[in-house]
This record gives structure tokens, C-alpha cells and sequence, in this order.
């Protein structure tokens, strides 16, 4: 991690996850809406990590250019990767992106807003 600037990290999904028993019955899918999750929650890890930022909590502010690649099934491990752009006082911008073994399965663009925490 460069606090503030990049991020990367991994879920390793196990199969065991309760998601997995509805999302699909009989093909088990990681849904995509936790691919956007996670590298939200990795982004907001960034900023929390920069002290400029201390004292203040990171809000969803939109989702843009969201493509989904490929499913993503138990056992497999995703990488992700957040690269912060344009960060304010008030607001910021990220990019992220999510593999499996260098295959591109989810990319987007992040918007949130610093609020007091």
C-alpha cells in the first residue's frame, strides 16, 4: 500500500461463503455487486491509511464504467487493485480493478465523498 495512492489485496474465495448457496443454485457465482464492495472497501483502506485524511470517513459517491469480464467460482483467488486519482478534502476518485490468475474480471471507476467520522 502507498497511502492514498495505490492499494492491492486478495480475497480467496473457499466456497463455503453463504452468498454462494443462492448465487447460482447448481453454479455457485461470486456476485458482482461484493466484487465492487471489496475494492471500495480497499480504496477507502488507501485513504484512511494517508494521514491527511485522519478524522474523516470515506462514503460511496457513485460507481462509473462498471464492466463485469467473467464469473468469478469458489476456489479461486481475486486480486485487486485500487489506484486513487484526484483526491480532495472533500471528495475522491479511484480506479480499481479485479483479477483472477491475470484475467481482468471487474473494472470501474469509484466516486466517494470524506465526511467527518
Amino acid at each position: 500500500m502507498i497511502p492514498g495512492e495505490r492499494v492491492t489485496g486478495f480475497w480467496q474465495l473457499t466456497g463455503s461463503e453463504d452468498f454462494f448457496a443462492g448465487h447460482f443454485p447448481g453454479r455457485p457465482t461470486l456476485p458482482g455487486v461484493l466484487m465492487v464492495e471489496s475494492l471500495a472497501q480497499l480504496g477507502a483502506a488507501s485513504v484512511l491509511a494517508d494521514e491527511r485524511y485522519a478524522g474523516r470517513l470515506p462514503l460511496f459517491g457513485g460507481i462509473d464504467k462498471a464492466r463485469f469480464r467473467r464469473q468469478v467460482v469458489p476456489g479461486e483467488r481475486l486480486d485487486l487493485e485500487v489506484e486513487m486519482g484526484r483526491l480532495s478534502s472533500r471528495a475522491g476518485k479511484g480506479h480499481g480493478t479485479a483479477h483472477v490468475d491475470g484475467e481482468l474480471c471487474c473494472e470501474l471507476d469509484l466516486l466517494f465523498f470524506l465526511a467527518p467520522a
